[in-house]
């Protein structure tokens, strides 16, 4: 009925605030970026996909923002020990989830195989599907030379110029037919507010993504991930100025234009309201409301949730939400 784009910890807390305030947390799927998985260890590791799978089951860490609640570091201390690579840091908790993810990749079965028997161990009743099962990668130009992301956002910290971005197997990778069909059947599809190039973008890129949602009946909306030109958490400003836009939300409007029928802007940035309607009047008209994005909480991703889905059913999407759930 609803699905989600998303990347990790701004996605993950729209999602979890959509999931709680549902009455049918089934009703809802997520598509998350895999373009970020990389291989730690011998292991493979899908930080959104997990962020979203830990925020939906309860277990994710708020201080972090990325792995479990409470986690401990037994194995990456005796790691160290050896002399093994540890800047990339896995507690012991979701050192688990990657060696059952690794075995029963290594068994055969497709990654939205392995991603649906995670969640369904954690709990979880929401769908979540990883973009792909082909392997797709995120590479940064920076003057250090192409980094992959992993190396760029967490051994490097980002903080590297961003000279350009690029999405290693997109050539043969497609969207799982389950993708595909969570946004031919959806009656809304949202875009989260996560980074336009290195976490939706990648599910954009993917062939056929932007063909289904220029195609989809659904209701197609867009959460801003920017809050007067900065990011809540990560670099998504600084990435979309490495590669010559402006980290406004105007830009933002123009990277999903092409699909969206309502874009969502935080009130702190309202004064940008009209022009950004006005630059979207034709072939489509786009029409942007205005509403508090930020989600330093539980209770404010629920809020953000209701305000959203009352948006919604304003629009006439026929959606099965008592009046209960929503604001006021």
């Amino acid at each position: 009925m609803i699905t989600v784009l998303s990347g990790g910890v701004g996605g993950a807390k729209l999602v979890h605030g959509l999931a709680t305030v549902l009455p049918d947390p089934g009703s809802l799927t997520v598509v998350a970026n895999t373009a970020d998985d990389c291989e730690i260890w011998g292991l493979h590791v899908s930080p959104d996909v997990d962020t979203v799978l830990y925020t939906l089951a309860g277990l994710a860490s708020p201080e972090r923002g990325w792995g479990i609640e409470g986690d401990t570091w037994a194995a990456l201390e005796m790691l160290d020990r050896y002399g093994a690579p540890t800047w990339f840091q896995i507690g012991d908790r979701d050192l688990a989830t990657h060696l059952a993810r690794t075995m029963w990749l290594r068994e055969g079965q497709r990654l939205t195989e392995v991603t649906a028997r995670l969640a369904r161990r954690l709990g979880v009743r929401s769908t979540v599907l990883p973009m792909s099962d082909d392997p797709v990668r995120t590479v940064v130009h920076t003057p250090a030379g192409r980094l992959p992301f992993q190396e760029y956002f967490v051994r490097r910290r980002a903080a590297d110029p961003v000279l350009g971005v690029e999405f290693d197997g997109l050539a043969t990778a497609r969207p799982s037919p389950e993708v595909l069909a969570a946004l031919r059947d959806a009656r809304v599809v949202i875009v989260a507010p996560s980074n336009p190039v290195v976490s939706i973008g990648p599910i954009l890129a993917l062939p056929g993504v932007r063909e289904a949602l220029r195609g989809t009946s659904a209701v197609r909306i867009a959460v801003t991930p920017l809050v007067q030109g900065r990011a809540i958490k990560g670099p998504a400003a600084e990435m979309l100025q490495g590669l010559g836009m402006a980290a406004t939300p105007a830009t933002i409007a123009d990277l999903y234009h092409d699909f969206l029928d309502l874009f969502v802007l935080d009130v702190r940035d309202q004064s940008a309201a009209a022009s950004i309607e006005a630059a979207h009047a034709s072939p489509r008209h786009l029409r942007v409301v205005c509403v508090d994005t930020v989600m330093p909480d539980i209770p404010s991703r629920t809020r953000l949730a209701r305000d959203l889905l009352e948006r919604i059913l304003a629009l006439g999407v026929d959606l099965p939400i008592p009046r209960s759930v929503l604001p006021g």
